[in-house]
């Protein structure tokens, strides 16, 4: 038997229980484009997308954003950076200096921004190219209405699938195809998620088995433009997302709604959006962040830092940006929580005592 209590976070495991019967799931689901592109990670997509546009210019990205995708993105072009925090207030429009012929990126951060104003400078600069990130809610309303070029979703962050990066052009433009195989970490990542399966079902897993085969396969999937994985492309047509999609945003308004706005652990970031990816909080220093997310582990419970930024290495440039990510933690409260595993949540973070400076 897994041990208790069971693992709050982590990589997700297989679970037939987020499909569809037949009968719901007859037809094209209606958030699912009807042209897109399946490839097996959203940087592999937005790769392929820079090598089909063969820009001249320079790739706009926000300075709050993963700086592994970022710096693999520079590899196909110039990188300049904009300023778009996660305090609630958007892009800094007056930091985005895009010329015509360059291609900038949209960034839904955790779920909370609002395509609206990005609506209107798409048709206030007609030459850029915008390519959305919808990775932190794949199915939102903006997502559905864009209005961009190209928008991108990293699915493996809200779904449970091994791999996925799906593309879509909301204004019908062609799209560039995955090439090559399948990458092998989205084999590794789906025989990881069965053993977990298994090992919360109470069979004779090792624990450090499918841990193993999660880490070696994430770190063999990264960037990746190949195809998503068979499973994944004949899975997500399948998936139970409305209700994935539901689940996950109760339980985290259920745990912004237990947790006080602001504590010894921090102060809980909320925005505008709809669906919340997760719950973010932000910690008075990188110290006191580090020993809290020592504390949760200890009590079966990961949070994973939405990104690091090291400024001896690639960065942002974005002084900001750098402290805002050195000090933030995401609460893994999504579908797989109910109202027990919010309670211990907020109950773990209640007994959090930081270590005086």
């Amino acid at each position: 038997m897994p041990p208790e209590p069971r693992p709050i976070g982590s990589e997700f495991h297989w679970d037939p229980a987020a499909l569809l019967s037949a009968e719901q799931g007859g037809g094209l689901p209606p958030w699912l484009p009807a042209r897109r592109e399946l490839y097996a990670t959203g940087c592999g997509a937005m790769s392929a997308v820079l090598r089909r546009l063969a820009p001249r210019g320079r790739l706009h990205l926000p300075s709050y954003f993963c700086v592994g995708v970022a710096e693999a993105l520079s590899a196909d072009l110039p990188i300049g950076w904009y300023r778009h925090l996660p305090d609630g207030h958007g892009p800094h429009w007056h930091t985005l200096r895009a010329a015509a012929g360059d291609v900038v990126v949209a960034q839904n951060l955790f779920g909370h921004d609002d395509g609206a104003p990005w609506r209107d400078w798409i048709e206030a600069h007609p030459g850029v190219t915008v390519l959305e990130d919808h990775s932190h809610d794949p199915f939102s309303d903006w997502a559905r209405t864009s209005t961009a070029p190209y928008a991108v979703a990293s699915l493996r962050k809200t779904l449970p699938l091994p791999d996925g990066g799906l593309l879509w052009s909301p204004l019908g433009l062609d799209l560039p195809a995955p090439h090559g195989e399948p990458s092998p970490g989205s084999h590794l990542k789906l025989a990881g998620m069965v053993l977990k399966a298994a090992w919360l079902a109470g069979r004779p897993v090792p624990k450090a088995g499918f841990r193993r085969l999660q880490q070696q396969g994430e770190q063999a999937l990264l960037g990746s433009a190949g195809p998503a994985a068979a499973l994944t492309a004949a899975v997500l047509p399948l998936l139970d997302v409305a209700g994935l999609r539901r689940a996950s945003t109760r339980q985290a308004r259920a745990l912004i709604a237990a947790l006080p706005a602001a504590g010894p652990a921090g102060q809980i970031l909320t925005g505008p959006g709809a669906a919340p990816f997760r719950v973010q909080l932000l910690c008075p220093s990188e110290t006191v962040r580090d020993a809290l997310l020592a504390h949760l582990a200890h009590h079966d419970i990961y949070a994973p830092v939405h990104w690091r930024q090291d400024r001896a290495g690639f960065w942002s440039g974005d002084d900001q940006a750098a402290d805002l990510a050195a000090r933030m933690l995401t609460l893994p409260v999504d579908h797989r929580c109910g109202p027990a595993d919010v309670r211990r949540i907020a109950g773990t973070l209640a007994a959090f005592q930081p270590v005086p400076a």
